[in-house]
């Protein structure tokens, strides 16, 4: 890895605990772009967010002070992405893949997702100051990423 792509991840990474929804988009979508094939998600349906999933997963966790779960049970099932920073900023992950390319549609499952299985619990039991929940919905080489 170069200097310059830590310093994009480091730049994408931030783009969460600001609620900068923008860049967080803009840059998946170009990472996307850069470095998947549309083969890469050549497999069952209910697997294709699994793909999705693992390398988000590998983006955030170079954030080496945050702590960051992956499918961890919180509230009444398991969130995809949980993490706390160290200025106790906590943040909710949930990913859809959208097989009828209704992004939109699949960010607001998402979300409901996350308030439906209370996933936010688990951090505001760990003292968080502020939670900020992500839905982020991807198909193929596209994607979209809402807050609540």
């Amino acid at each position: 890895m170069t200097q310059a792509d830590s310093e994009r991840i480091n730049r994408f990474c931030a783009a969460f605990p600001a609620e900068d929804v923008g860049t967080i988009q803009e840059m998946l979508h170009d990472y996307l772009w850069d470095s998947i094939s549309v083969r890469d998600t050549a497999v069952r349906s209910t697997m294709k967010e699994n793909f999705y999933h693992g390398m988000l997963l590998g983006l955030l966790r170079s954030q080496g002070s945050w702590l960051v779960k992956s499918s961890a049970e919180t509230g009444e099932g398991y969130s995809d992405i949980s993490i706390q920073t160290p200025d106790r900023i906590g943040i909710v992950i949930e990913l859809k893949y959208a097989d009828d390319g209704n992004l939109e549609a699949a960010c607001k499952k998402a979300l409901e997702q996350i308030e439906e299985k209370k996933y936010a619990e688990g951090l505001k039991r760990r003292n968080t100051k502020k939670i900020i929940k992500y839905g982020i919905a991807f198909c193929e080489k596209e994607c979209m990423v809402v807050t609540a």
